[in-house]
């Protein structure tokens, strides 16, 4: 009885091939398989949910009046598909043109009738500068390297599947997430790693729409071992896209192959993503990368001038690391920057060709200047308490000390001359002098020429 069931569905086959095109034909209809009729309820088997997905929207008026005409009014359609690999009992029977037929398992179903596809190595996009070993590490980061370590070290923990890593743009995400990749294919020269931004994965799913090869993207991104998909915020708004995301998704993790993720916003702020697809970025480890700190930006600064045969002084490297706060990707521009504006202009790497960059090429970390600011930098520099400025204690040291947050004072603030000795508990008369003694000193004194610069570099954001 079967066997006259089965050909009635190749004469279903026959039907639809005379209505539809021959390339969506052999992209939709040939990859199915009868598998049985009980009770008028034909059973047929596709690959993925997405097919039986793709089918119900595409093609629902063409199957349905073909059934009823070859088997009968009373046909209802149902697919079934595997979810998990070599699980043939979590097989899945899907109601098609009935709509109260519900989703369930099937226990004891045989097992996939189409044989696994051998697939060949492929090009994983890895940037091979994108490294551990390049990745400066420090307390804005050190959570979501650990957890990017961990996952490359042993890619079958399904604790941290899938990643997400979020954070504002520059500070490092990129790198990250290919070094995960990297370190995979360092300790499994086989395994199918891909790097791939998140744009570049809505064109080729476009161009699949387009040329009617989505079966054949879907089927390649379900080879992947590791997923890596950058920027995920840009398939924000495409519906279509999204929609086959899921389903790559849904078979990669319930095959346990690993997803990794990046995107400027934690998934509860992504509007305008699906809630299925949000729910699924939170299923696994969500990791959060902070602007670069001090430590973070000084340690990009050092490794990115060793890289270029660079030999950027401490004053100069601490001076860009307090002016860029907000991004590694710009340190780095900095440094190319300073370096092409040595070479061409024949000068050598100092603070004042590196304001000179900065004002060029980034916003400026300009931090507010005040009495307050100018006895705490003034005190550490001179290894004394800011208790010390106030006292009467004429101790040379402490006396020094004073008369710089005078002098800094009197040049930096609009603070009167009083005001700035009320502070101290001097008078206007001793503010003067002190001031007017270290402007002859200065030309005079190389040391104090010296102290004044570096003090200023640490107070001035320009």
């Amino acid at each position: 009885m079967q066997n006259e069931y089965s050909q009635k569905w190749d004469k279903c086959l026959e039907i639809i091939r005379d209505i539809v095109p021959e390339e969506q034909f052999k992209s939709w209809f040939s990859p199915l398989t009868f598998l049985r009729v009980e009770n008028d309820v034909l059973t047929i088997y596709c690959p993925t949910e997405y097919f039986a997905e793709q089918l119900e929207e595409r093609y629902i008026n063409v199957l349905g009046k073909t059934l009823k005409r070859v088997f009968g009014s009373n046909i209802r359609l149902i697919y079934e598909y595997p979810i998990v690999a070599n699980d043939p009992a979590s097989r899945i029977a899907v109601g098609s043109a009935h709509p109260s037929q519900a989703v369930k398992p099937i226990p004891g179903a045989t097992s996939n009738p189409f044989k696994e596809q051998v697939v060949e190595d492929i090009d994983s996009q890895l940037n091979p500068d994108y490294t551990f070993e390049n990745y400066c590490i420090s307390g804005s980061n050190k959570v979501a390297r650990s957890i990017g370590e961990a996952i490359a070290n042993d890619p079958r923990i399904q604790t941290f599947n899938p990643l997400f890593v979020f954070g504002p743009c520059g500070v490092g995400k990129t790198h990250l997430i290919q070094a995960i990749g990297i370190r995979i294919k360092e300790k499994n020269p086989r395994a199918r790693v891909l790097y791939i931004t998140a744009r570049l994965f809505e064109s080729q799913y476009t161009a699949a729409v387009q040329r009617s090869k989505v079966n054949e993207f879907i089927n390649f991104y379900q080879s992947i071992d590791t997923l890596i998909i950058d920027d995920i915020q840009d398939l924000i708004g495409k519906d279509k896209t999204q929609k086959t995301f899921y389903h790559i998704f849904n078979h990669l993790k319930q095959n346990h192959r690993q997803i990794i993720m990046s995107c400027d916003c934690a998934p509860a702020q992504m509007e305008g993503m699906q809630d299925r697809l949000l729910s699924r970025f939170k299923s696994g480890m969500t990791a959060q990368l902070d602007k670069p700190d001090l430590e973070l930006r000084r340690d990009v600064l050092s490794q990115k001038a060793l890289r270029d045969g660079l030999c950027l002084p401490k004053e100069v490297m601490d001076y860009i690391a307090s002016n860029v706060t907000e991004s590694i990707r710009e340190l780095e521009g900095v440094v190319v920057s300073l370096l092409a504006h040595a070479t061409f202009l024949d000068k050598d790497i100092s603070v004042d060709l590196a304001r000179r960059v900065l004002s060029n090429s980034v916003k400026l970390n300009r931090r507010t200047i005040n009495f307050e600011t100018i006895a705490r930098t003034v005190s550490d520099f001179y290894n004394i308490s800011v208790e010390q400025l106030f006292t009467k204690s004429r101790k040379r040291e402490v006396s020094d000390a004073r008369q710089m947050v005078m002098y800094l004072a009197k040049k930096h603030t609009k603070m009167p001359l009083k005001a700035i000795g009320t502070r101290l508990s001097r008078t206007h008369a001793t503010v003067l002098y002190a001031c007017r003694l270290i402007d002859e000193r200065l030309p005079l004194e190389k040391k104090l020429s010296e102290d004044i610069t570096k003090l200023e570099n640490e107070l001035l954001a320009v």
